[in-house]
């Protein structure tokens, strides 16, 4: 039924700025544009919604609106991050073109199933770049992992 994700969307504060990030600094190409001045309930609006297309044909999408507050902080990676696969042969070049840029960036990390470097875009999201780790199809399998036990101990847990 479900085929795959078109796409993710996220206020931003600037488009430009994000554009400048998204297409700029990570290469995903700005695809479309929508510019809406009213919502399908006839509400008027001034927003603007961008589109970054991954290599898959997924995207990332943002709104830049001032119609509605929003309060634009540095998320914390628990709370919100956005985690975009990249060959590993990729990871050490982003992770010094993000520091020569002055952009924050953290990393790298193993995680068992990826390496992983991080940084955090104009609006505060944590964007992490991951690679594949040779063991990843294992550890990501349900049949070899205990994915459902694990998530069934940890709910007894909090419930106990």
């Amino acid at each position: 039924m479900i085929r795959k994700l078109h796409h993710n969307a996220y206020r931003c504060r600037d488009s430009e700025q994000t554009r400048q990030f998204y297409e700029g600094f990570l290469g995903l190409p700005l695809v479309g544009t929508l510019e809406l001045g009213e919502t399908q309930t006839g509400r008027r609006t001034h927003t603007l919604h961008t589109f970054y297309r991954l290599d898959d044909g997924s995207h990332l999408a943002f709104f830049e609106t001032s119609d509605m507050p929003f309060d634009f902080k540095p998320q914390h990676d628990f709370d919100l991050h956005i985690a975009l696969e990249v060959g590993a042969e990729a990871l050490q070049p982003m992770l010094a073109k993000g520091r020569a840029e002055g952009i924050e960036t953290r990393g790298p990390s193993n995680h068992g199933m990826v390496d992983s470097i991080y940084f955090r875009d104009p609006n505060g999201y944590v964007i992490e770049l991951c690679a594949k780790r040779p063991e990843h199809d294992t550890l990501m399998d349900p049949a070899r992992n205990d994915a459902r036990g694990k998530l069934q101990r940890w709910t007894a847990a909090k419930a106990a």
